[in-house]
């Protein structure tokens, strides 16, 4: 006889067979899956029996056993899942196993109980006795406990993974503790919440199997339930199930047209429901429907193709290895193509003209191919829409994903022999270039390239654009360094030219004066012959290598002193030249030094008036040769002296000054060893001290003043 009873626990066996059936796939030998398969199925055994016993009656005793049994069994499963939390250690099993012992010797205790109540009993007044509703009630606090210490006793972070697995498991205990309860309080069983209690059974299958279908790991031993069910059965299931419940809405809006459309009621009810019908059917032929449907499956049902992790792991490590600048572009397209077991590739690169060339080859023989202007079909198509077209069927694949009219590739793309993918590398929503890979010859034994495969390629050739961006402006940055260095070095020059034609034009300027003088025409030649010296060894430095430019030399600093002093006078204002060490030798360009000490002299003279006095001095001390050059000119505040003295290029002369003397001097002392202090103050003139390093000198002390005649 079918009944409400019937019904109901026949649905709670058809859904937890289901559930049993579908843990019986996948890997075997899982113990946790083995335990939840046996509850499933146990459930199933016993919902049947009440169902049969309802209907047919004869199952009274078969049915308590095996709803005890399914009790221990969910028990043993919720205790397995629980022992997998705690650390693996003899005292830890000892106790479980106590736990599970005490578990089934009291089931047993219960079924023998439950065995005497029932030789006596009506069909449902044989659990009246306190005694066995309280056994009942207590089996389902166990399993409560049992679930609440499995949610708190999980790591926070490993949680989500069980939440849906205590839902369903604790709502059926919490159900049958509300049962009991109420049972043992009016001493009878309700048969309304008997009869229900197969429904709500029922009820938790589908949230044990989303816990199911996210095949999470649920326990830090990663002993996973690993359930497949095939993508297509899945598709065609909700088809079918959307499909019936569209026809179950249009036929409650054909019945609501028939009732309330009068007369016309049956006519419209047959146009409108033809009219839904003919609609179901073409949403159900339609290539993009299907499509997007198979994408929301695939995305939200089920698990990824790749291990992300791995794969994202694996690509930085292959971006990464060797050196910075070298083969970074072949190891972008080496890092792109692993992910889909590609054997080769060719990398376009924007170059300054707008087009894109290819740069860079890896594992691809094909002659190289020509470049493709920034405004063409194929450009604008991966800039828009970022899509890793796949070249095999990249016409029907856009229009049946995208509904968009595919893009018009270049004829040289479809010549290259196994070119499989084109694969976007953007940055900053602009196409900085895109790589062409070869195909996988693993490509008939992996599943078919879909969503997934895109978004990860997608999101890795980002991460190869970022890189190859900063590759192009580390280059870019080297190439103005170099300029930088040459532009200084011209500097450099031409302030050294500037200081040679200022003593030849003083040459010049004098000579209409003094050309009768010998005296005058014995300096005026020794001055030429000086710059032209000087000018053929700038000359040599500057095609010899940069490196080599600054030969070293002992240097002797009272000899030098004395030939920059005479060089640049000593009258108006008055330039003296004080010692105080017999012989000071310091290891440097002879040239260069005296340049960089004439420059802080010359501008020591300009920064004085006539009536004022420049001093020159030198001594030793603590393994350094001191230059001193004072001058009682105008001076400098502390800000100019930190802010704009030694900064390249900054001139307070004008148009007369090019602004690196004192940068280039302060370069060169360093690059000796040595450094450079200046000390000044506004109205109270200016000292500028030299430390070079010694190379020799002797303690005999002299001191004596020099002046040039």
């Amino acid at each position: 006889m079918i009944n409400v009873e019937v019904i109901s626990y026949s649905t709670t066996a058809v859904a937890f067979l289901g559930l049993g059936l579908l843990l019986l796939t996948g890997r075997k030998g899982q113990f946790r899956k083995s335990l939840l398969a046996v509850a499933s199925l146990s459930t199933v055994a016993w919902a049947a029996a009440i169902a049969y016993q309802g209907a047919y009656g004869g199952l009274l005793i078969i049915a308590q056993m095996l709803g005890l049994l399914r009790g221990l069994a969910w028990f043993t499963f919720l205790l397995a899942m629980l022992r997998a939390v705690f650390p693996d250690d003899s005292t830890t099993n000892r106790r479980f196993m106590i736990v599970f012992g005490s578990a089934a010797a009291f089931t047993a205790a219960l079924m023998l109980l439950d065995l005497y109540r029932i030789t006596g009993g009506s069909a449902l007044g044989f659990i009246a006795g306190n005694d066995v509703l309280a056994g009942h009630l207590l089996m389902t606090v166990a399993g409560l406990v049992l679930v609440e210490q499995l949610y708190r006793n999980t790591p926070p972070e490993q949680r989500r993974a069980i939440k849906y697995l205590c839902v369903g498991v604790g709502g059926m205990f919490a159900y049958d503790f509300y049962l009991y309860s109420d049972a043992l309080l009016f001493q009878r069983v309700s048969s309304t919440l008997w009869d229900a209690r197969g429904f709500i059974h029922a009820m938790v299958v589908p949230v044990i199997g989303v816990a199911l279908a996210r095949n999470l790991q649920w326990s830090p031993n990663r002993d996973a339930i690993d359930v497949y069910v095939s993508r297509r059965v899945v598709f065609h299931t909700t088809a079918l199930v959307g499909a019936g419940i569209y026809l179950l809405a249009m036929g409650a809006g054909g019945y609501y047209v028939d009732v309330y459309g009068g007369s016309w009621g049956l006519v419209f009810q047959t146009i409108f429901l033809f009219g839904a019908v003919l609609v179901l059917a073409i949403l159900l032929f339609s290539g993009q429907l299907r499509a997007a449907l198979r994408v929301f499956i695939s995305k939200h049902f089920f698990g990824y193709k790749y291990d992300y992790r791995d794969e994202w792991l694996r690509f930085i490590r292959t971006l990464s290895s060797g050196e910075p600048a070298t083969q970074l572009r072949e190891r972008a397209i080496k890092a792109i193509a692993q992910i889909i077991d590609s054997p080769g590739g060719v990398l376009w690169m924007r170059r300054d003209s707008g087009r894109f060339e290819p740069v860079a080859r890896w594992n691809m023989s094909d002659p190289v191919p020509p470049s493709e202007p920034g405004d063409g079909h194929l450009v604008r198509f991966l800039e828009q829409r970022e899509w890793v077209i796949n070249l095999d069927e990249h016409e029907k694949s856009v229009r049946r994903f995208h509904g968009i009219e595919a893009p018009a590739l270049p004829e040289w793309l479809h010549g290259m022999s196994g070119a499989w993918l084109v694969v976007p590398l953007i940055l900053h929503e602009k196409l900085l270039g895109f790589v062409v890979l070869a195909r996988s010859p693993l490509a008939p034994l992996r599943r078919e390239f879909n969503w997934e495969d895109c978004d990860l390629l997608k999101t890795a050739g980002r991460q190869a654009a970022s890189h190859l961006a900063q590759l192009d402006a580390t280059r870019a940055l080297a190439e103005t360094r170099q300029f930088e260095t040459f532009n200084r070095l011209s500097a450099f020059v031409v302030h050294d030219v500037k200081n040679l034609i200022a003593q030849l034009s003083l040459v010049v300027s004098n000579a209409a004066k003094h050309k009768h003088n010998p005296q005058f025409m014995e300096d005026a030649i020794h001055t030429v012959e000086s710059s032209i010296a000087k000018m053929n060894r700038l000359l040599a430095n500057l095609r010899r290598d940069h490196a080599t430019e600054e030969r070293a030399e002992a240097v002797d600093l009272p000899q030098l002193l004395t030939d920059v002093v005479n060089a640049h006078g000593i009258h108006d204002p008055e330039t003296t030249l004080e010692c105080q060490e017999h012989k000071i030798s310091v290891s440097a360009n002879h040239d260069r030094l005296a340049a960089v000490i004439g420059h802080i002299l010359q501008n020591a003279r300009e920064a004085t008036p006539v009536n004022g006095r420049v001093t020159v001095r030198l001594r030793s001390g603590r393994g350094h040769a001191i230059v001193e050059v004072e001058d009682t000119g105008c001076g400098m505040d502390e800000a100019f002296i930190k802010e704009r003295l030694f900064r390249p290029f900054e001139t307070t002369k004008g148009g007369a000054g090019m602004g690196i003397g004192v940068y280039e001097t302060r370069e060169f002392i360093r690059s000796l060893g040595g450094d450079i202090d200046v000390f000044s103050r506004p109205g109270h003139g200016t000292i500028f001290r030299l430390h070079l390093p010694l190379t020799s000198h002797s303690d005999l002390p002299i001191a004596y003043r020099t002046a040039s005649n």
